[in-house]
């Protein structure tokens, strides 16, 4: 039988969730990013593309953010009602960023990726923050 943290299991430090949060990251934002050029691709509407897109990367990361980066495997509605609520504010902050990007951004190459990139990274800063000391807290 393993361990949970209820069992008295601590929850990884700060270090190792930031190196974890940063891997999760990685695979999550591929998702996201390859989802969105897939439907832009496609040519939906960049916000639409853009929510499709951060579903699914949130999705991935909920599901690995919760069993490995905070070390909690323990079903739970309060944490995912405190996920699902922390994801639903930074899904209309990434939107906007990212629309306001695309709005603001002269014309370039890569300027739909480059906004993604801003959005996601304002998203990421405040989702990491709040994941740790409100969602997934010991």
């Amino acid at each position: 039988m393993t361990a949970t943290r209820s069992e008295g299991t601590a929850a990884p430090g700060l270090v190792a969730q930031l190196v974890r949060f940063v891997a999760v990251g990685v695979v999550s934002a591929a998702v996201d990013f390859g989802i969105y050029h897939l439907f832009l691709s496609f040519g939906t509407d960049p916000w639409l593309a853009r929510a499709v897109s951060f579903i699914c990367g949130t999705t991935t990361a909920y599901f690995l953010n919760k069993r490995f980066t905070f070390g909690d495997s323990a079903a739970g509605r309060g944490r995912l009602a405190g996920f699902v609520l922390l994801y639903a504010t930074t899904f209309a902050i990434a939107v906007g960023v990212n629309s306001l990007a695309l709005a603001l951004l002269p014309e370039m190459a890569f300027k739909a990726s480059l906004a993604w990139v801003i959005s996601q990274g304002t998203a990421t800063a405040i989702n990491f923050v709040m994941l740790r000391t409100v969602v997934f807290r010991s």
